[in-house]
């Protein structure tokens, strides 16, 4: 196997480097990698000296593979080779190969013992996935042959075939006699060769893809077996569920008001003092930081999987065998072990993925955990005040106590950080993205996460007035949430909650049942399409949730903008307007069938209404009748979600029991405006009087009871011009099912100007009407 070295003025970026590059293989398959970088562990620069000891280092008789950064490390580089043995340089080779990129790909190749040729080649590549991902000019993939065999399988991972799982895939592929191409279905590119790390990273396959594996060659067969069994096990990835959260301890408000609270400062070695033994230090402050770790994952029942990943980060073997080499140098502890970690949290940010760039908050909890304990520094989390920190990591989130804390205020934007994630479910009051605002100590502070204001000095009186409205109107909801939504004027509305996870239903309080129940969510993390058997399953467990209730199921709602795991679907160049919903099953009923057959089994033991999404047509809706065959005890329904579908409600609902208008769609397909497009999202406003008018159309024709399952119906405000236009069942996501049962209670319909609402001049003049 080659070695190879990598030549940096930075001793951090080099360490890093080779940590991200390390992360690809196996240990006992990784080749040697010398590192000659900076002039000392903190001064830029290089040294020919130190290139020629790592040369010496990395020597094999296979060859050396050399990267380096930029300028006067190819001078020292180059220099070195004069200080070598010839025989040592006759078999060194640089290479003008991106660091980074051309590191990873190098340490992947020769770990699969390729020759030195193959591995340089493979470096100098390394670019090819960013340039054909971003469109750059010049990036031409050779062509090979698709194979003589071949077999399809599904990319699960969360993240795509990122780097890591990538990696594995071009590990297993190379250990065959047999050549190995990929070819992702969805997207139309490749064939490639899958035994390059570059160049299955052109592909850029997500997750959903379909890619077709070819192979030829003497193992051929052997070859696609492995592949296909790496798939299956998601290529080494972990799938990831998303966390159920639940409100526990803190108001809930999005509103607060209180002193200033610092805390988050990086974490002072000024007053640290090495010893004789920095490996003992470090040893007993890592013994530490595991039992709290393991304290703060056995006591927080929502959260432990989190504190399960940095007792992960804390216990990395090759993370801590790095730091015992710097130790040997005579790093002190402290220092050796904060280099490593930022050099690894820096990594992270350099990710493409949002939430894994993320996790770099993570990382710094973890070091500064440790650091704590090797500089005696105790930070007890504030009881009082607005916490204002930089990042919120989870163990300050889990640890506060949510019933005295005012809020949190975090500068950082993101709503994917685990902090935040655990700060919100035990309700604690918190806005992120405050910025670089200056906070004095103690100062007066108060935020509104719903304007999305956070203010120094504010009007103390007005925050306080605001926060009592607030406060008394969600604790009067709550306490009246199992009271019936009855209008002053005598109209029963019934108000129900979307579930897309079964922790949605258990939480649910006041709800009437759920007007809609996301099969495409409940099932979103399964990689392999869930037996009839399992959909009854999940569909009891709702239902008892809800306390036998009735529950409405929509059908399998897909599309090329959402795909599934294991229902995957042709790129399209607009997936809004292509095979969504029902109009995917037509061509493929095989799974919509073993759904409905779920939902009738579960309509024989409670209460079951299923509805189909994104019709346009009646013969989309004779379709479906016939597909689900006898009633039984279901009602059927369908959602109205396109100005086509509402137009003509009157000849699509004929032979059903209800409709649903999904809003969120209607408003988006009404206005041309994409909610996700930051550019036109304003526009997407479903109080849009178009959009109104559309509704009133809809209740005026359908025939059948109308409901909304949108976001309009979690809008107390909406909800009310909702029930005045006519529509009797708004589903709404659980915590505001109160607020909305609330906010119909106090109304009298009969006093709400609907005329004025649909002939207004827009959104904004309707929000002053309401």
């Amino acid at each position: 196997m080659i070695g190879i070295v990598v030549v940096s003025h930075s001793r951090a970026l080099a360490d890093a480097a080779v940590g991200l590059a390390s992360e690809m293989v196996a240990e006992d398959k990784r080749p040697v990698i010398a590192v000659a970088a900076g002039l000392d562990a903190t001064t830029f620069g290089t040294d020919a000296m130190a290139v020629s000891e790592a040369l010496g280092v990395a020597d094999s008789p296979d060859g050396v593979l050399v990267l380096l950064d930029l300028g006067s490390a190819v001078l020292s580089a180059e220099m070195a080779l004069e200080f070598v043995d010839p025989e040592v340089a006759s078999r060194v080779r640089l290479t003008s190969a991106p660091l980074v990129e051309g590191l990873v790909a190098a340490v992947v190749t020769a770990s699969t013992g390729a020759s030195l040729d193959a591995v340089a080649a493979e470096a100098a590549r390394g670019l090819a996935g960013k340039q054909d991902h971003l469109g750059d000019v010049g990036v031409v993939a050779a062509p090979v042959a698709a194979g003589d065999r071949s077999l399809e399988v599904v990319v699960g991972n969360e993240h795509g075939l990122h780097a890591r799982p990538a990696a594995r895939l071009v590990a297993v592929v190379n250990g065959f006699d047999a050549a190995v191409t990929l070819t992702d279905l969805d997207t139309g590119k490749g064939p490639v060769d899958a035994g390059s790390l570059s160049m299955v990273a052109t592909l850029n396959a997500q997750q959903g893809h379909r890619l077709r594996v070819g192979a030829s060659g003497p193992q051929a067969d052997e070859a696609l077996a492995a592949v296909e069994a790496l798939a299956a096990d998601n290529f080494g990835d972990a799938v990831v569920q998303k966390a159920a959260v639940a409100l526990a301890g803190g108001s809930g408000l999005d509103v607060a008001i209180g002193p200033a609270v610092l805390s988050g400062a990086e974490v002072s070695l000024d007053s640290y003092v090495a010893g004789d033994n920095e490996q003992a230090r470090l040893d007993t402050a890592v013994e530490t930081a595991a039992a709290e770790l393991r304290t703060l994952r056995d006591t927080t029942d929502a959260h432990g999987a989190i504190f399960d990943a940095h007792l992960a980060l804390l216990t990395d073997r090759k993370l801590l065998d790095e730091i015992r080499a710097t130790l040997v140098d005579g790093t002190s502890a402290p220092v050796a072990w904060k280099q490593t970690y930022d050099a690894l949290a820096t990594t992270f940010e350099a990710l493409d993925d949002p939430y894994q760039r993320e996790r770099a908050q993570d990382v710094r909890a973890v070091r500064d955990r440790v650091l704590r304990l090797l500089v005696g520094v105790t930070e007890e989390p504030p009881a009082d005040g607005i916490l204002v920190v930089p990042e919120l990591d989870a163990a300050t989130a889990a640890t506060l106590d949510a019933t005295k804390v005012a809020g949190v205020a975090v500068r950082a934007a993101g709503t994917t950080g685990h902090g935040v994630i655990v700060a919100r479910s035990r309700g604690i009051p918190l806005i992120a993205g405050i910025g670089d605002v200056e906070v004095p100590v103690g100062e007066m502070v108060a935020f509104d996460a719903r304007a999305g204001s956070f203010e120094v000095a504010p009007d103390a009186d007005a925050v306080r007035a605001t926060i009592a409205e607030r406060l008394g109107e969600r604790e009067r909801a709550v306490a009246e949430a199992s009271e019936p939504a009855i209008t002053r004027d005598g109209k029963h509305l019934h108000v129900l909650v979307n579930v897309g996870v079964v922790q949605d239903a258990v939480e649910a309080r006041g709800a009437d049942g759920s007007g809609l129940v996301r099969t495409e969510v409940l099932f979103g993390e399964w990689r392999a399409a869930p037996t009839v058997g399992e959909q009854v399953d999940a569909f009891r467990a709702i239902a008892r949730a809800l306390d036998g209730k009735p529950i409405t199921i929509r059908t399998w709602d897909v599309g090329g903008d959402k795909p599934l795991p294991f229902l995957p679907q042709d790129r399209e160049p607009n997936p809004f307007l292509g095979e969504r919903g029902i109009r995917v099953f037509r061509r493929r009923p095989e799974l919509l069938r073993d759904q409905l057959d779920a939902i009738r089994r579960t309509a024989a033991e409670t209460p079951v209404h299923v509805m189909f999404p994104m019709v346009t047509t009646a013969d989309e809706v004779a379709w479906a009748l016939e597909e689900l065959g006898p009633r039984d005890n279901l009602e059927v329904g369908i959602m109205v979600e396109v100005p086509a579908a509402a137009l003509r409600v009157h000849t699509l609902a004929r032979d059903l029991d209800f409709v649903s208008i999904g809003t969120n769609d209607l408003t988006q397909y009404t206005t041309a405006a994409d909610r996700t497009n930051a550019a036109v999202a304003p526009l997407a406003d479903g109080l849009d009087p178009a959009v109104l008018q559309l509704i009133s159309h809809v209740v005026q024709n359908a025939g059948v009871r109308v409901a909304v399952c949108g976001d309009l119906a979690s809008d107390p405000q909406a909800a009310v011009l909702l029930a005045a236009l006519g529509v009797t069942e708004l589903s709404a996501i659980g915590p505001q099912v109160p607020l909305v049962k609330a906010a119909l209670r106090q109304t009298d319909l009969s006093q709400i100007d609907t005329a004025a609402a649909l002939a207004a001049r827009d959104a904004a003049q309707v929000r002053g009407l309401l």
